[in-house]
């Protein structure tokens, strides 16, 4: 129930399609006669669309918190095979209407105006009514990799655990333990292989006939117009690609190198990857989801005390899943709730270092969708994924001040700071690599799953270091992009990762010189939501919106000075 409405009743709730009709059949017939008018139905739709976000939010946040529970899973793919199909064709009539109002001339002059507009030419352009059943099909397929993944685990020790749980023993000083569960948690993963294959061909068929059906030779091309892509090109992905594979790749292989050497190893196996090369225990920062959540909040606090008590608001509300579970699907996120304006964060949590960040990426997000929320349409909060990820990503960085909270000594300290930053050097090369996999997946629609694999291959070794021996895990290592859950459920998404990644190390940089401007470029840009375009933003946070190898190598040669700080 909702007290923010003012058009629809707030104890209305969407049990079919006939329950909100009558709200799109009004504002599509509805006189627009003069100004306030337009601007009474530009409210009465930015209240309709975030009533129905924030169902669909809790939809999906239920699904994947119990990807076992049939029942919500059944009321998730209610709304996309029934719900959202019918209310696709109105959106694109209203849209026209906007469209075609003499008063969006008025109102463009604001630059927050202007991008909302630009984005509903953009859908008007893109609409095609023979797409709406292909995306209700699309989105139901999607949904099958989490249910398949999600319900993954491995036997060990008459214990059954997660893949999440289970990958905290690749950490361990004991080689053999650790090839056991590499092997374990593979296989487990490759039964599905087959599967997993047969899903993404079905997927990439379906919306290669989706960029057909709008007049697009591939859907590549379909994906950059529908994301919003104005600010880059194909041209730039691929500049980037380049960058990454001369500046990062050959730092990557010296990191690499450096932990064959220091474990005396030669060469390294893929279960060698996650132990800590000096040989000390893994680092376990919190016990539970509650002592993550809890040490926290105290870290954001320190940093802003406004970021502690965007988590404390959360955690009071009770909207936070962290721990991980069987059953739970895959990954992390922070849902935005359009209504009421307190975003629920999900994870898989079990103990490691990579929960922190995730903890602090997933937070980042969560005090982005505070700061935004006060604008006044929900499409002005409905932020691009440059700029969403760079406020993840830069928490990331801009938190490491707090991480003593989760560590009792300094050389712990040191080496999750090492890990992190370390970890920003073997991302890039990753997110190159599934970005340049895409490119090559969809402008190739034809494909085989054998010419997939070959593919995959080529271009996993333009950006890997070379230096791991997968002899006899081959078939391991050429599936290995079916871990990557965006490639099945939100196509494109990733290489904005990688732009944000680097605007994240220069406002990392910004802040280790001064603090205070640090902190006050962040919020910023994270107050804009999405009212100007993504260089501007950039911009309000005190950096570049850039990709080109000299700037990439000037980011990078700070990281390296940071990790030699660090090691020293």
């Amino acid at each position: 129930m909702s007290n923010s409405r003012k058009w629809i009743p707030s104890d209305l709730l969407i049990k079919d399609w006939k329950d909100i009709k009558p709200f799109f059949d009004d504002l599509k017939g509805r006189k627009i006669e003069n100004k306030r008018a337009f601007n009474e139905f530009i409210e009465h739709l930015n209240e309709l669309e975030a009533f129905i976000s924030e169902d669909v939010a809790w939809r999906y946040i239920h699904m994947t918190r119990d990807t076992m529970d049939s029942e919500k899973e059944k009321r998730y793919l209610h709304f996309v095979q029934n719900i959202q199909p019918e209310i696709a064709p109105y959106e694109d009539s209203i849209n026209k209407k906007i469209d075609q109002s003499p008063y969006v001339n008025e109102l463009s002059e604001d630059k927050a105006y202007f991008i909302y507009f630009r984005e509903i030419k953009n859908a008007i352009a893109l609409f095609r009514e023979e797409n709406v059943p292909l995306k209700s099909e699309l989105a139901t397929l999607s949904q099958q990799y989490g249910s398949i993944t999600g319900a993954m685990t491995v036997e060990y020790k008459q214990q059954e655990l997660t893949l999440q749980q289970a990958s905290l023993m690749l950490q361990e000083n004991d080689r053999s333990l650790r090839k056991e569960i590499y092997e374990l948690i593979s296989e487990r993963r490759y039964e599905h292989t087959e599967e997993l294959d047969q899903l993404f061909s079905k997927l990439i068929e379906k919306r290669h006939q989706v960029a057909l059906n709008a007049d697009f030779k591939n859907f590549r091309d379909y994906k950059f117009q529908s994301l919003g892509r104005f600010d880059y090109s194909v041209d730039d992905c691929l500049q980037f690609h380049d960058a990454i594979a001369n500046v990062v790749v050959p730092l990557q292989k010296e990191m690499t190198q450096e932990r064959a050497n220091k474990l005396g190893l030669d060469p390294l196996r893929p279960y060698d990857l996650s132990v800590d090369p000096d040989g000390n225990d893994p680092l376990r920062p919190f016990k539970n989801g509650q002592e993550l959540l809890d040490k926290s909040i105290e870290c954001f606090t320190l940093i802003h005390p406004y970021f502690g008590e965007c988590l404390s608001t959360m955690k009071k509300e009770s909207l936070l899943d962290l721990d991980s579970r069987k059953g739970k699907a895959p990954g992390g996120y922070n849902y935005p709730l359009a209504e009421s304006g307190k975003p629920f964060i999900f994870m898989n949590a079990s103990g490691s270092l990579r929960d922190l960040e995730t903890m602090v990426h997933e937070g980042g997000h969560a005090i982005h969708s505070f700061l935004s929320h006060p604008l006044k349409l929900n499409a002005f909060k409905s932020t691009p994924a440059e700029v969403a990820e760079l406020a993840s990503m830069s928490m990331e960085l801009i938190s490491m001040d707090g991480w003593h909270l989760f560590f009792d000594n300094e050389e712990e300290l040191k080496r999750a700071k090492i890990s992190q930053l370390e970890g920003v050097i073997s991302t890039l090369p990753w997110i190159a690599t599934i970005d340049a996999f895409q490119h090559w997946i969809y402008t190739h629609p034809e494909h085989s799953i054998e010419e997939r694999t070959e593919e995959w291959k080529r271009i996993s070794s333009r950006f890997s270091s070379n230096l791991v021996d997968f002899t006899g895990y081959e078939k391991y290592r050429d599936t290995a992009w079916q871990r990557q859950l965006h490639l099945f459920e939100v196509p494109f998404y990733y290489i904005e990762y990688g732009f944000a990644q680097l605007g994240a190390i220069a406002l990392w940089k910004n802040y280790k010189e001064n603090k205070e401007k640090g902190i006050e470029g962040y919020m910023n840009f994270m107050k804009l939501g999405y009212t100007r375009t993504i260089p501007e933003i950039y911009k309000a946070a005190g950096i570049s919106f850039d990709f080109s190898a000299s700037y990439v190598q000037t980011l990078f040669d700070f990281v390296q000075g940071e990790l030699t700080q660090l090691k020293s």
